[in-house]
């Protein structure tokens, strides 16, 4: 890789790290383009150079943060031999992820709705398509194979998110007091049980 080259992709990481710190210390208000490249030490016209924007940047933090929850998830499901032990993997994991990795998460929950990732909505689709593009295959193997109701896929991914999603958005939150540990008990044969093949 040509120096020029790797001074681009250190400069992008630095950037990316950046921002994800000035989100954990500052919160969504926080969150300026002044405020990462005075962390960073990094010009605007660089930042706009990698990134097109101060929402492009954004959008590339979630779609790395994205990844990085991937990476996790992704192996603990397709690996699992049965949907109820993959179901189980998946929420643990996630759970996990968010406790182990809480700025990660916290951006990525509360990114969720907001500007600059509808600005980049295609891309970060596209992106997250991809990464959980391997779950999406083991869920059709487990459904034809009738350990599973045979729903939507965006049902399964209603009745299995939407309760970890839940917990982890409650537990980042200051608002409420969630025991995780609870939650990895109880949560996934609790969903299991709404997947399983009747």
């Amino acid at each position: 890789m040509a120096p020029k080259q790797q001074r681009g992709e250190a400069t992008v990481d630095l950037l990316l790290d950046t921002a994800l710190r000035v989100y954990a210390d500052s919160g969504r208000p926080g969150f300026t383009v002044n405020a990462v490249t005075a962390a960073s030490g990094v010009s605007f016209g660089s930042l706009y150079h990698h990134f097109g924007s101060f929402d492009g940047l954004a959008a590339a933090l979630y779609i790395r943060c994205s990844d990085q929850l991937c990476d996790r998830v992704v192996p603990e499901v397709i690996r699992s031999r049965t949907a109820r032990t993959g179901t189980r993997a998946l929420v643990r994991t996630y759970l996990d992820f968010t406790r182990e990795h809480r700025d990660v998460a916290l951006f990525l929950h509360a990114s969720v709705h907001s500007r600059y990732l509808a600005n980049h909505a295609q891309e970060v689709m596209t992106a997250k398509e991809a990464a959980f593009a391997p779950i999406a295959a083991w869920l059709h193997t487990r459904i034809a194979a009738g350990e599973m109701a045979p729903l939507p896929a965006h049902l399964i991914e209603i009745l299995v998110m939407g309760p970890v999603v839940e917990v982890a958005q409650r537990w980042l939150s200051t608002a409420y007091e969630v025991d995780l540990d609870e939650a990895v008990r109880v949560l996934p044969d609790r969903i299991w049980r709404s997947l399983r093949a009747d």
